[in-house]
């Protein structure tokens, strides 16, 4: 678990287990986050993205979460869910393998922050940094060596719902860096990882 400080309020971030599987069906509500996604968006196809939508998804996110695979980390505001990250060894998945924008910059081993889902009341409160920053410690405690992630270089203000990737200064803020650009508002991201950063324990 990691502690934090944030707008005057203790945060926790946790990694999702079976054992708080519970706290994420309530954050994400029977929506499943945005449109029954269920954090599958990434991990399969669009065909059968749409095929699942739902239900379906949901079960098959929680057999990864069940098998142990890395899949992310909620973020608590007194013992509240209130934000997740979604953080993966990036071969998970699937849809980033045939982006045009997003595929592969080298053949080096990473890591990928795919999404981000933070509750209303939380939203543009620094939230999604500090859920970066446990994300990324989540990463490197599991053999990280580089993170990547794919934010949004606004040209104009956005919903939330359509910067579920993150934005740009946020990932700046956290020591990510630039790697390249296919697209004008998607940049791709890395942090290089080393084992004495950190200091707590997720």
């Amino acid at each position: 678990m990691i502690a934090t400080q944030e707008s005057g309020a203790s945060l926790q971030f946790r990694p999702l287990t079976t054992r708080n599987w519970a706290d994420l069906e309530e954050l994400f509500g029977p929506r499943g986050a945005c449109g029954g996604c269920w954090c599958m968006t990434w991990r399969l196809s669009h065909a059968a993205f749409q095929k699942n939508k739902g239900a379906r998804n949901k079960q098959a996110f929680h057999g990864i979460v069940a098998s142990e695979e890395p899949t992310g980390v909620l973020a608590y505001s007194a013992g509240k869910p209130v934000g997740w990250c979604a953080v993966a060894p990036r071969e998970a998945y699937v849809r980033l393998e045939n982006s045009r924008v997003l595929k592969p910059v080298d053949d080096q081993p990473v890591w990928s922050v795919s999404c981000f889902y933070v509750a209303r009341p939380y939203r543009r409160t620094g939230l999604t940094q500090a859920l970066l920053e446990a994300a990324v410690e989540y990463a490197r405690q599991r053999g990280a060596k580089i993170v990547e992630g794919y934010p949004q270089d606004l040209q104009k203000d956005l919903p939330s719902a359509f910067v579920w990737t993150g934005l740009l200064p946020t990932f700046r803020k956290v020591g990510f860096k630039e790697v390249v650009r296919r697209s004008p508002t998607r940049p791709i991201m890395r942090k290089e990882l080393h084992a004495q950063e950190g200091g707590f324990a997720v």
